[in-house]
């Protein structure tokens, strides 16, 4: 017999309440079911993930666990990416860009892996947003809405706070939309208090929302964007990390519109 959508989450978040965990909380975020499910399925996947690390400890926990915690999070944030049409993929592209630029600027391979990670999961503190706001389809925000935007750099950071094991990759969450002229949020850092991880997940972030179609521009040729982005070096963004993409993207090309990498090993496991 076929279990309607609201019986089947209810049923599971029993389970769940009695201590029997399982994956088919997150087969509820798929894009066929109604958005009220979805929404109440990322944010039972997320309570589940942070009630582990509270009991076991995710610095003394074993590999296999780490990752499956990982995975139930990046789940989330694709599914949230996937609610709006512009930014399905957005999180896998800037991972991987960003994880290009770290290598390109010889960063050693695990700091490559937190950038990629930290790009997949970057915008997860989206979770918070209305959902007017997900739903906007022109550039008309009022204060209400552009007070999300600006905060959801610090939702993304709390949602993580208890996966001790991804480490600085949180702090490089709260700090992508900062600055180098200190006009950025949250915190209005600047110039050299800005990590280098961060302004390269900057510019692997802007590069990408530059050259895919959004709901308040066309998609822009790489070569447009990144005009656009040598024009912002020194105020937004960090030059030499710009020049750094512009030789990547010449020697290596763009990443897929549908880029979704295999499953990463945790930054540190």
């Amino acid at each position: 017999m076929h279990e309607e959508p609201r019986a089947r989450i209810v049923r599971i978040i029993k389970e769940i309440a009695a201590g029997n965990y399982s994956d088919e909380i997150m087969e509820l975020t798929r894009e066929e079911y109604p958005p009220e499910i979805r929404e109440v399925a990322e944010a039972v996947g997320l309570m589940m993930v942070r009630i582990e690390a509270r009991e076991f400890g995710m610095e003394q926990l074993h590999e296999k666990i780490r990752e499956d915690a990982l995975k139930t999070v990046t789940a989330i944030a694709r599914a949230l990416a996937a609610r709006d049409a512009y930014t399905e993929g957005h999180g896998d592209r800037v991972g991987a860009y960003a994880a290009r630029l770290a290598r390109r600027l010889g960063l050693d391979a695990e700091a490559a892996e937190r950038l990629r990670v930290a790009g997949v999961l970057h915008d997860i503190g989206k979770i918070g947003f209305s959902d007017r706001l997900f739903h906007n389809d022109d550039t008309r925000l009022d204060e209400e809405m552009l007070d999300e935007i600006r905060h959801h750099p610090q939702w993304g950071h709390a949602i993580l706070a208890d996966l001790d094991f991804l480490g600085p990759v949180r702090d490089y969450i709260l700090c992508h939309h900062e600055r180098l002229d200190g006009a950025g949020y949250p915190a209005g850092l600047a110039g050299g208090g800005i990590p280098l991880a961060v302004r390269i997940l900057s510019v692997a972030d802007c590069f990408d929302a530059m050259t895919t179609d959004r709901s308040y521009q066309k998609a822009r040729s790489p070569e447009t964007a990144l005009a656009l982005m040598r024009e912002m070096a020194g105020s937004a963004l960090d030059g030499e990390v710009v020049e750094a993409l512009a030789l990547e993207i010449a020697q290596g090309g763009l990443e897929s519109a549908s880029a979704c990498p295999s499953p990463f090993r945790p930054p540190g496991g």
